[in-house]
């Protein structure tokens, strides 16, 4: 079965808002087995909504639009589906009622134009929102259906998973689609492809490998869509099994999961606990561990030394040791840590120092070095990395890479 999405908004267009929606859509389409055959993005222009519903492929049977149905005069989407769908918009009172309980959990009463939302086309069904005040529509026409959603990300994500995947599963045929993902850190995107170029080639008929990078992470994603789930899942778990078996712990998780989360159960079974001295990452790990519920049972806390009085005051880093050698250094970052480790009578500590840039790089330490060191019961590592010269990335990448130390580190501890 095959689906497209039109996403309706200048604000998109002009890249002023992120485009969530399409991508949650997707993902979910595409765990019931329903391929997305195309995505766009249109103006909020009738003409534009028109034409995007005109040019949809022949074969798709669902149809999502997102946006354009708020309460403003710019808000065209319901007027326009309602022309080209046919009919009249009349007074809906079980989708006003729904407004009217909305703003009742606020301490508020709906003004004229909140109650104008209520006001639906009559050729649709309503898809009845109970967390925001526009109502999803659902329209037929053959065989092909058409749900035109908010633009506004938590209710679109909640008229999805809560009305329409059900609806789809319980009155369309879907297809079936197995879908495993291991999750990889600290090797670029060609090295990958390298270490598995063998067993890539050897991939069966029906399974595919798609590659998902990201700054500090590349995501395998193993796919099938063959009629035969059990037989599907049985093929992409025994290829799954062969290349954690070449990659060994470079993969770190699976699916869903993140490496915080993943570092989180870790600490959890040795009954350990962690606690970050951060200058360049400026608090980012502390926030990625704090991500997690139940993280208060392993996570102590976190200094932000970004100043290297700061260092020298609160984690007792010598000063001979930063003149001498710079704030990035393995000689400070290695009493960062173990500073850290003190301070918060921790079993870990994580320790950040870097040029996250754009400024601030020298010949010897350009822009985007950093060193990261992970102190533990037993010894403090320590190395140098080279990220690049994007700030946020060279943030992101080297929270990741701290974790993913730590995580190694964990492994070896006996508690």
């Amino acid at each position: 079965m095959q689906a497209e999405i039109i996403a309706i908004g200048d604000e998109i267009l002009i890249g002023q808002t992120v485009d969530t929606n399409s991508a949650f859509i997707a993902t979910r389409l595409n765990s019931i087995g329903i391929k997305v055959a195309q995505k766009r993005v249109i103006a909020d222009e009738a003409g534009a909504i028109e034409r995007a519903l005109d040019d949809v492929l022949s074969d798709t049977v669902l149809v999502f639009t997102t946006g354009g149905l708020g309460p403003t005069k710019d808000d065209i989407t319901k007027k326009t589906l309602n022309g080209y769908f046919g009919g009249e918009l009349v007074f809906n009172e079980k989708v006003y009622q729904n407004i009217v309980k909305l703003f009742r959990s606020f301490n508020r009463t709906p003004s004229e134009i909140n109650r104008s939302q209520a006001f639906l086309p009559s050729s649709c069904k309503p898809v009845l929102n109970k967390i925001g005040t526009a109502s999803g529509m659902h329209f037929k026409q053959g065989k092909r259906h058409y749900f035109s959603l908010p633009g506004v990300p938590y209710e679109t994500e909640y008229l999805v998973e809560n009305k329409i995947i059900p609806w789809i599963s319980e009155n369309l045929q879907k297809g079936n689609v197995v879908h495993r993902t291991l999750l990889t850190q600290g090797v670029p995107e060609s090295e990958l492809a390298e270490k598995i170029a063998d067993w890539e080639n050897s991939l069966p008929l029906g399974i595919s490998l798609a590659y998902l990078p990201s700054p500090g992470l590349v995501r395998l994603r193993l796919s099938s869509y063959e009629e035969d789930s059990k037989e599907a899942l049985k093929k992409i778990n025994r290829k799954a099994k062969e290349l954690r078996e070449i990659l060994g712990d470079i993969i770190f998780g699976e699916n869903a999961q993140t490496l915080e989360e993943v570092i989180g159960i870790s600490l959890k079974q040795k009954k350990a606990t962690l606690s970050t001295a951060e200058s360049c990452t400026g608090g980012y790990i502390a926030h990625l561990i704090t991500s997690v519920p139940g993280s208060s049972e392993y996570f102590m806390g976190s200094i932000v030394s970004y100043s290297n009085r700061a260092k020298k005051e609160l984690l007792e880093v010598n000063m001979e040791n930063i003149v001498a050698h710079g704030a990035v250094s393995q000689e400070v970052i290695e009493q960062m840590a173990e500073g850290a480790r003190q301070k918060f009578h921790t079993d870990f500590a994580i320790a950040t120092s870097g040029i996250a840039g754009p400024t601030g790089g020298t010949d010897e330490k350009p822009v985007g070095t950093v060193w990261i060191a992970v102190a533990g019961p037993q010894r403090i590592i320590a190395r140098q990395f080279r990220f690049g010269k994007n700030r946020e990335r060279n943030i992101r990448k080297s929270a990741l890479m701290a974790l993913d130390m730590l995580r190694r580190e964990i492994q070896k501890f006996q508690s």
